[in-house]
């Protein structure tokens, strides 16, 4: 199954999507860590990637679905994926749908993670992040260590817009920015499932299997 996650920050989609990933025995594809992964590779799209992040600008739509259409039409993706952070805007949605077309794939099903605000916040006040992989982490203080999957050593930090005025605001935009995907999703046929994503792990993620049924 291909599985595009949708989520507010602090839902929880990236460890679901590891867990969905083991469960349907497909990997997890990330655009931070494909990216990262092109660019360390210095493959063309890659080194195109590198040249727009040193001018400091962001990294053009159509190399990131190049560098998604490699990985997607790899051995390991043969049996589907799950795409986190893939799907942002209107026109990565309309961009990924053409890219899988042009392979012969299509999506089977978006997975939007549902979490009150309030919640939202409270879980993201109380997160930490590590200052190399990027990986989030909660219940764990600033400056403890990192060991990162790619084996490098980094600490954790507390970011400033993890403070809660400055997460509701990123909700706001997150609300603003990806209503119109789920929409547009809607408007063209995807399957959009909505997951209560509170709860224990074990829960949510026997919420998100029963949401995809019998055609996973």
């Amino acid at each position: 199954m291909l599985i595009v996650l949708l989520g507010p920050p602090g839902a929880g989609k990236g460890t679901q999507g590891e867990r969905l990933a083991a469960r349907l025995e497909v990997p997890k594809i990330a655009t931070g860590d494909v990216l990262r992964a092109a660019v360390r590779d210095g493959t063309p799209l890659g080194l195109a990637a590198k040249a727009a992040m040193d001018r400091g600008d962001l990294v053009p739509d159509d190399v990131i679905q190049g560098i998604m259409k490699e990985a997607l039409t790899g051995p390991a993706a043969a049996n589907g994926a799950i795409l986190d952070g893939v799907v942002r805007t209107i026109p990565q949605a309309e961009g990924l749908r053409d890219m899988l077309a042009s392979v012969d794939r299509e999506l089977d099903a978006v997975l939007l993670f549902d979490v009150e605000t309030e919640e939202l916040v409270r879980r993201l006040s109380g997160r930490t992040t590590c200052n190399a992989c990027q990986r989030p982490f909660f219940g764990r203080e600033p400056g403890e260590p990192c060991e990162c999957p790619d084996g490098t050593k980094g600490i954790l930090i507390r970011r400033s817009d993890d403070e809660p005025d400055a997460v509701r605001k990123r909700l706001d935009v997150f609300k603003a920015q990806t209503q119109p995907v789920i929409e547009w999703y809607r408007k063209n046929g995807g399957r959009v499932i909505a997951i209560n994503a509170v709860g224990t792990l074990d829960e949510v993620e026997a919420r998100a299997i029963a949401g995809l049924g019998p055609a996973r």
